[in-house]
Order: structure tokens, then C-alpha cells, then sequence
């Protein structure tokens, strides 16, 4: 029998004043760091981000992908290969572990709002949204701002829907609705990009835009498709159209993909995917607000049930010949970096 190798010791998370590395479920973090500095962890190097200059005027929250109601991890229709994991028995559901988990890291950091980015629940249930609401509305109460996705809305339900228009110090946030009702694919409609268009002409603060679904955008696997799994190509372009104008948008960034990538529009502004919160790697994301520009910083949440369910998830689709560690974790780079002013 082959001995089982040691844990890879993964830099997950670095800021511009901590760094934080994972080894199997054993946490790292280093606190009190200084910016734009190396550290050894443990013999890995890693470099706190550059803390943009000004003062930090507000801190942002958000998840998405967080399927209340989900009970079977990794399956893909009714393909019995996986592996499909599954709350042990007696165990509460891995939604519940994973999204109690990231509200109280979340909380710890007392954000000026909570973003979430579609996909509540598993297929948009009376009680699966009261699940969401029971975890993440105790908590945060009017600072919470909620969008749909794909999977609250496939029996044409309305919850969620429609776009928002959030102020908050040092910044605006466009969150839009990009779902269109009983589909998996995204969509923005002529109205939604006018409107953005219009909140973007008179913005007096950089905007962050967020939706569920991500941005077409053409390169080396961008096969334009009417059936591409983000949003449809022809409002992805009227939307890079709108950033390319409107230089008070800084980013675009959504969920669905269950991954961490990073892709620039043609006007050079990062388009962002950022992982689900249900599964490997159990992620939320920071947005550290500053007078001279804006952190990304993604965490990996670390209490040690949730790490031991996100663990389990590290194969999910091996089956299928599927990297999906590689898939879902993405690139540091992708993860924690600094998004400029225009």
C-alpha cells in the first residue's frame, strides 16, 4: 500500500497587512505585516499586497454560490460518477457549516455592507430561502444586499430580482441582475445597460459592478456562443462598451463559475470571478476600500468543520478528468491583487 503524502502548505490569502496558508486543515496566519513586504512561511516565500495610498474609507463582503437546500456536492445531473460527497449522517447540511462559518468571519471584520451574488439556494425553495435569509439577515440586516442566480430562479420565481444601486463611502456598487428565469445562462437587457450607463455618467466615487453571472469576453477561449454559460456575448460587449465610456467603473465581478479568474476587458479593467462558498475551496471575498485605490482579498474559510467539508470537496468531477482544485482555487494573483483607479 502506498503511504498517503503530506499536505501542500497553499498560500491562500495575502493582504497588504496579513498572509494566510492552509496545510490540509491546519491554518497559518501571520498578522501585523507591513505592505509590500516578503515573508517565509514556513519556507514558502509570499509578499503582502501594496496598501493603495489614502485612507481606507470602507470595507465590502460578498459570497455567492452558497445553495441553501443543496445535499449532494459534485454531482452532475443524474451521473452517478463524482465523486459526490455528502453531509456525513447527524451532521448539519454542508451549506448550513460552510455559509454559518463565512457570515462569522465576515461579521468579525464589521463590513459597511454584505454583497451576495446569486445562487442562495439550490432551486429556489420557500424554506431554502429562509435558510439564506435565517444566516446571512440575522447577522447584517439592512447592510445586506442580495441579487439572484441561476438556480433561485429556474421555476421563474422573482425573488432577488432586479438591479440595485449601492452608495457607500468611497465607492458605488451596480449590482445587477443577470438572470434570466428558468435558464443557466446570463443576460443583461438593453434597459439594465442604460441604466447602468446612466448611474455611471453622473457616479462621483469609483463604481465596482456585480452580478451572478460572468462576462463574455472574446481571446483564446472566448467562442462566442448564444448558449455561453456567463452572460451572452452581445450584452458582455455592450457592457465592456460602457466601462470602455464611463472611466468611474473600475471592475465587474460575479460568481457561477465556482472558480477564482481574473480576465481584463478590451478597456483594460479586470473582469473577476470569485469561488463558491459551498465547496473546495470555501471562499469569500473582501474588498478593501481605499482614497487611492481598491483591495481584492479573498479568504478561505478556515473554521475547522468548514475546512474539513472543503477538504473532502478538493476531487469533486475527478472522475470526469476534472482538475478541479486547480479549476476552483485559480492563481494568488487571482485571488488577492489590487484594482486601480481610472
Amino acid at each position: 500500500m502506498s503511504a498517503v503524502a503530506d499536505p501542500v502548505l497553499e498560500i491562500t490569502t495575502i493582504a497588504d497587512d496579513f498572509i494566510v496558508a492552509h496545510r490540509g486543515d491546519e491554518v497559518i496566519r501571520l498578522d501585523g505585516l507591513a505592505p509590500s513586504t516578503a515573508y517565509d512561511i514556513d519556507g514558502v516565500p509570499a509578499t503582502t499586497l501594496p496598501r493603495p495610498p489614502g485612507e481606507l474609507l470602507c470595507r465590502i463582503a460578498t459570497v455567492n454560490d452558497v445553495h441553501f437546500g443543496e445535499l449532494e456536492c459534485g454531482r452532475i445531473d443524474d451521473n452517478p460518477q463524482g465523486p459526490i460527497q455528502r453531509s456525513d449522517p447527524g451532521d448539519p447540511p454542508y451549506p448550513e457549516v460552510m455559509n454559518r462559518a463565512a457570515a462569522a468571519e465576515i461579521a468579525a471584520i464589521n463590513p459597511d455592507a454584505v454583497i451576495v451574488k446569486g445562487d442562495l439556494t439550490l432551486d429556489g425553495a420557500p424554506e431554502e430561502f429562509a435558510a439564506f435569509e435565517s444566516c446571512y439577515r440575522s447577522l447584517f440586516g439592512e447592510r445586506l444586499h442580495v441579487v439572484r442566480g441561476n438556480h433561485d430562479a429556474y421555476r421563474g420565481q422573482q425573488a432577488y430580482a432586479g438591479d440595485h444601486w449601492i452608495s457607500l463611502p468611497g465607492v458605488h456598487v451596480a449590482l445587477l441582475d443577470t438572470v434570466t428565469a428558468g435558464v443557466t445562462t446570463g443576460f443583461l437587457e438593453d434597459d439594465q445597460i442604460e441604466w447602468l450607463d446612466a448611474m455611471l455618467a453622473g457616479a462621483d466615487r469609483p463604481t465596482i459592478a456585480m452580478g451572478h453571472h460572468q462576462q463574455w469576453l472574446p481571446g483564446a477561449n472566448g467562442h462566442r456562443s448564444d448558449d455561453y454559460f456567463g452572460i451572452h456575448p452581445d450584452p458582455s460587449e455592450r457592457l465592456a462598451e460602457v466601462a470602455e465610456r464611463r472611466r468611474s467603473i473600475v471592475a465587474y465581478t460575479a460568481g457561477h463559475t465556482h472558480r477564482h479568474r481574473v480576465r481584463s476587458m478590451p478597456c483594460g479593467i479586470p473582469s473577476i470571478e470569485v469561488g463558491c462558498v459551498k465547496d473546495f475551496p470555501g471562499t469569500w471575498a473582501e474588498y478593501r476600500v481605499f482614497e487611492g485605490g481598491i483591495l481584492q482579498v479573498v479568504h478561505r474559510i478556515s473554521a475547522p468543520n468548514a475546512l474539513r467539508w472543503s477538504e473532502r470537496c478538493r476531487s469533486l468531477y475527478s472522475d470526469f478528468g476534472i482538475d478541479y482544485q486547480s479549476y476552483a482555487m485559480g492563481e494568488l494573483g487571482h485571488r488577492c491583487f489590487e484594482i486601480g483607479l481610472r
